[in-house]
């Protein structure tokens, strides 16, 4: 299989960007770094990025990770479908859980084994893929049957197997009504 996309990591130690960045070029095409989260939304705006790997700590002896769970949720508000995995060297078991509960897909320590990052970032980019295809299949197959039924709702429905409410629905969340 090719590289995958781009990964956007960020982390306020420069060793550790140099580091991911070496560690992550031969399965990432792009390994985009970032020493600050400030620019992370507008960076996401101006790349496209399949992950992210997050830091939770950015502030001088602050380890509590409530600043990578608070950017998480800033990630999460304009893209909540981007797999974001998160990663600490102060690892707790309810740290780890409160940032899964989150919307993290995974939570990684430092020092971390390179072999069980890349797996864990593959996943995360595979997951979300597999997600927004599958979504992305069925929006084109209802259209489809909605166009050979000439928009006939109640046919189109028929076809499909479910009631005209939830194919109203189905198409609205598809914005194929706007």
């Amino acid at each position: 299989m090719g590289k995958y996309g781009s990964v956007l990591v960020v982390d306020d130690n420069p060793s550790i960007l140099m580091a991911l960045k070496i560690c992550l070029r031969g399965t990432f095409e792009n390994v985009l770094t970032l020493s600050s989260p400030d620019m992370l939304l507008s960076r996401l705006k101006q790349e496209i990025v399949d992950v992210v790997l997050l830091d939770m700590n950015f502030a001088l002896g602050v380890n509590s990770g409530q600043e990578g769970l608070w950017w998480l949720h800033k990630i999460h508000e304009e893209y909540p479908d981007l797999p974001i995995v998160l990663m600490t060297a102060y690892a707790e078991v309810q740290l780890a859980v409160r940032g899964l509960k989150s919307g993290a897909v995974d939570f990684v320590t430092k020092p971390w084994d390179n072999d069980s990052l890349i797996r864990v970032l593959k996943d995360a980019v595979d997951s979300s893929h597999e997600v927004v295809q599958l979504d992305k299949l069925e929006n084109d197959y209802v259209r489809r049957v909605v166009s050979k039924c000439h928009g006939n709702i109640s046919e189109a429905s028929k076809l499909l197997g479910i009631t005209r409410q939830t194919l109203y629905r189905k198409l609205q969340e598809s914005n194929f009504m706007s």
